[in-house]
């Protein structure tokens, strides 16, 4: 019987190859998810829009786009480059494998959309938003970024395996956060250099 506002943490997964294929995506893409993952982060998105309209419930999708921080577990592709640049450098590695070195995302910092979060839940009227940074960057990027912060050339230590390859990738995500900025007065704080020398050092 309390007012809750709840916050559904939706993903740009949900996306997936939306058309068209070129531009950012924002609150109103049409979503085309690429894999179980994004298929079910989608009906929690769905399920929590009906609620708010049949309902009337403070409910929020935050559709976020990726979000790193030194805190992201290992087993992520972030974590994989930045922990391998700062092993090789150390001397405790020689090489890492990854799959489609082609891909790129919206890579933005995890603190800062914690308060893209926040604000939604501080709103008055409940909606979706996109946060993100608008910025597009290819995962060689990420290893140049990365690697070139301990002084090392990434190609000389990265190679590609097409079995580590997903079976429907999806190659580009890029937000709009314009809805953020002009509701929330929300924009990111932290640029993508900063994000990965965070998580190399």
């Amino acid at each position: 019987g309390r007012r809750v506002r709840y916050y559904q943490a939706s993903s740009s997964e949900q996306f997936g190859n939306a058309p068209p294929p070129f531009a950012a995506q924002n609150e109103s893409t049409p979503m085309h998810p690429r894999s179980p993952y994004a298929c079910a982060k989608l009906f929690a998105h769905q399920v929590t829009v009906n609620y708010r309209e049949a309902y009337g419930m403070h409910c929020s999708c935050g559709i976020l786009f990726n979000h790193e921080s030194p805190r992201r577990p290992p087993e992520y592709v972030t974590r994989k480059i930045t922990r391998a640049a700062a092993r090789i450098a150390a001397g405790l590695d020689r090489e890492l494998t990854l799959g489609n070195l082609q891909v790129g995302r919206d890579w933005g910092f995890a603190g800062d959309y914690v308060e893209a979060m926040w604000r939604m839940l501080q709103h008055d009227r409940p909606d979706d938003f996109c946060v993100a940074t608008n910025q597009w960057h290819r995962l060689e990027e990420f290893l140049d970024t990365a690697f070139t912060r301990v002084q090392l050339n990434w190609r000389d230590f990265v190679r590609s395996d097409p079995a580590l390859c997903r079976p429907a990738e999806v190659t580009r995500l890029q937000g709009d956060y314009a809805k953020a900025e002009h509701c929330l007065g929300w924009r990111p704080q932290t640029s993508f250099a900063e994000l990965v020398h965070m998580m190399v050092d």
